[in-house]
């Protein structure tokens, strides 16, 4: 590209102009000098701050697994996304402040992995308290004693329903 701007027999004066502007916008935003040196420190104290070297070690293959050992047999499930343990295990994190164990009951105690939300204790569902029931149902209606000893005579059987000729059959049903 560079030899084409030289001589004036390899492009028109207008094609000489808009490969001087394409040259320009490539290195638009680039940095050079103090500023490109400046630029590089910052981005390595950015990357030892957040501690680049666990997180570049977690993108390997090997780190996504959990790191909590069973009975001295290394645990095979999948960690959780940003964290070195799975969701099983994920209490044995001390850094970790999103997930408590469940305190669970006094005869049964659970020490399953509960996120933590607005309440004081959380609870997997298994030992969620529920609340006090706002509504208590009535014991049993009550029947009047009318109604409980209807006589039978009150009902029709099913010829008696059929229609009749003093009746238009609009009004049997």
């Amino acid at each position: 590209g560079s030899s084409l701007l030289t001589g004036p027999e390899g492009l028109m004066a207008k094609e000489r102009e808009n490969l001087k502007r394409l040259k320009c916008l490539r290195r638009y935003r680039q940095r050079y000098g103090v500023e490109a040196l400046l630029h590089r420190q910052l981005r390595e104290r950015r990357v030892l701050a957040t501690d680049g070297a666990a997180q570049q070690a977690h993108t390997t293959r090997s780190s996504q697994r959990c790191l909590a050992f069973v009975d001295d047999v290394r645990c095979s499930n999948q960690s959780l996304p940003m964290t070195r343990h799975c969701l099983t295990h994920i209490c044995q994190d001390t850094n970790q402040t999103l997930f408590k164990p469940c305190q669970g009951s006094e005869e049964v105690p659970c020490n399953k992995p509960v996120p933590v939300s607005l309440s004081e204790e959380p609870c997997c569902p298994l030992h969620l308290r529920l609340p006090p029931q706002m509504y208590v149902p009535e014991q049993g209606l009550a029947v009047p004693q009318e109604l409980g000893a209807a006589p039978s005579e009150l009902y029709l059987s099913a010829a008696e329903l059929q229609p009749s000729e003093s009746l238009p059959l609009e009004f049997s049903d």
